[in-house]
């Protein structure tokens, strides 16, 4: 059985891209928060399945609930970088996106006392728009990044991206890259890493598409935010009908299917999956063999 990565794009249900015209960041603060219980019950769930996951936290969120990142950490689940204004990539400068970078790591890092070194952009903002982040995160001691989608969307996306585990060449090492996962499906490259696509597809199709990405040998990155799990949570004025409708959509089903997924498939951290994928092609962290040079597009 290939051993699948899982990740939870730690961040509270007002936080998210689509949300971001109605909700200002300067009133974060008004909304009733849900973070902590929500990803709570997701530990309960890995727990009950003895799984290990990584946890890519909103800086915003690790310095307003500090014991949150520090129970990820103490039941043995890695922490990774989720930025820290939950800011699409491609809208920001770079050094915006590095003061950003920066202020979530030190964050996370003061309270695991470990080296920050995985990374995941809000809403997969690494585009060929932004592809000038990859050096950033690699000076800034990101080792390994699940930031791009090889997928058309209407926010991101490199559609002609590898599906494949691969290193990116940067400015300073070759910087792991675990890109989410997409399945063939009549001709078509279709989404199977989780998220809204996983709450969307019926169970038997996301099954299917995982089962076809296992069987050529390559492991599935799949991801969830907290609030996924939460057909509780208060309505949010002023979303536009699109969005309101991708948000909500089979909530209430999302925290059953999770549970049927943990035991049809075999899931870990990225960082491992990472370390069997090496072992498993004879290759370490240094190897050259496999490294891919992506144009890089500046951003004034």
């Amino acid at each position: 059985m290939v051993t699948n990565a899982i990740s939870i794009d730690v961040e509270d249900y007002f936080q998210v891209s689509g949300f971001e015209k109605a909700v200002s960041r300067k009133k974060w603060e008004q909304y009733p928060s849900r973070v902590v219980n929500n990803t709570r019950r997701l530990l309960a769930i890995f727990e009950r399945h003895q799984v290990t996951a990584t946890f890519f936290v909103l800086g915003w969120v690790a310095e307003r609930f500090p014991f949150l990142v520090k129970e990820i950490y103490a039941l043995g689940h890695e922490v990774g970088s989720h930025g820290y204004w939950h800011r699409l990539i491609y809208e920001m400068s770079p050094s915006d996106f590095r003061n950003d970078l920066r202020q979530s790591i030190a964050v996370l890092q003061d309270l695991t006392g470990q080296p920050i070194t995985s990374f995941r952009a809000p809403s997969f903002s690494i585009t060929k728009r932004s592809l000038w982040a990859l050096d950033i995160l690699a000076e800034e001691g990101i080792t390994q990044d699940s930031s791009i989608f090889p997928t058309h969307h209407d926010r991101y996306g490199i559609p002609d991206a590898s599906p494949e585990i691969h290193q990116i060449a940067t400015t300073t090492h070759a910087l792991w890259e675990f890109p989410m996962s997409v399945a063939k499906w009549r001709g078509l490259s279709v989404p199977a890493s989780g998220g809204g696509y996983f709450r969307l597809y019926p169970y038997r199709i996301t099954r299917r598409l995982i089962s076809q990405i296992n069987e050529t040998g390559r492991p599935l990155m799949f991801y969830l935010h907290p609030w996924e799990i939460d057909p509780q949570q208060p309505l949010v004025d002023g979303v536009p009908f699109l969005s309101r409708q991708r948000h909500r959509i089979n909530l209430a089903k999302t925290e059953g299917k999770l549970e049927r997924l943990l035991t049809d498939f075999k899931f870990t951290s990225m960082t491992d999956v990472l370390k069997i994928y090496q072992t498993n092609r004879g290759q370490s962290v240094s190897a050259r063999s496999d490294i891919k040079n992506y144009s890089r597009v500046s951003q004034s």
